[in-house]
């Protein structure tokens, strides 16, 4: 379980959650909101930092481990939901936007458990087209989480296009995994 360093990256990541999470209950006095929004950027930024480098460290150092395969998608996706439900609660992002997202997740998810079972879980692995997805969907979050201008732009704009985007492409690359599994959706059936 903390066997090796991509796997307590992993449990760093899901322990970051709270923390994110709870920068947004403290008072505006305790922390002004500028400061909310810049610490809750830095622990998403660190986040999706340690993301990368566990799977990184894991294919380099050869620590690759079952566990660590089935962790890292759930700790990823719990930072993403967490992310999204504080924004539709501050008014930043549209509850349909995150409904489509987090659905896509649950249902990207239990297809490749699904297909895994039946040794069929190469036909649904990780596509670049999901690797686009993820892309725009974390600059979007880590823009509406920011919300101030920087470098005169505003991060609340363009976030919020890239997040339509990032759902645009949530849908499309869910229908191509139920397009890869489609043939043994059909075998179930029949």
């Amino acid at each position: 379980m903390f066997s090796n360093i991509p796997n307590l990256l992993t449990w760093l990541r899901i322990l970051l959650i709270p923390v994110f999470v709870s920068v947004f209950y403290l008072s505006d006095n305790t922390l002004s909101p500028q400061l909310k929004n810049l610490i809750s950027t830095l622990v998403f930024l660190l986040a999706a930092a340690t993301d990368w480098l566990d799977g990184y460290l894991a294919r380099r150092l050869n620590q690759s481990s079952a566990f660590g395969a089935f962790l890292d998608p759930v700790a990823d996706k719990l930072m993403v939901a967490a992310a999204l439900i504080v924004l539709v609660k501050l008014g930043r992002a549209d509850a349909i936007i995150a409904f489509i997202i987090i659905g896509r997740e649950i249902t990207i998810s239990a297809l490749r458990e699904w297909m895994a079972k039946l040794g069929e879980s190469k036909s649904v692995a990780v596509s670049m087209l999901g690797k686009i997805k993820t892309t725009f969907q974390m600059i979007a979050i880590l823009l509406l989480l920011y919300h101030d201008r920087l470098l005169g732009i505003d991060c609340q704009v363009i976030g919020a296009l890239l997040l339509y985007l990032a759902a645009l492409l949530t849908l499309w690359s869910m229908g191509y995994y139920l397009m890869l599994a489609s043939p043994q959706l059909k075998k179930s059936h029949n």
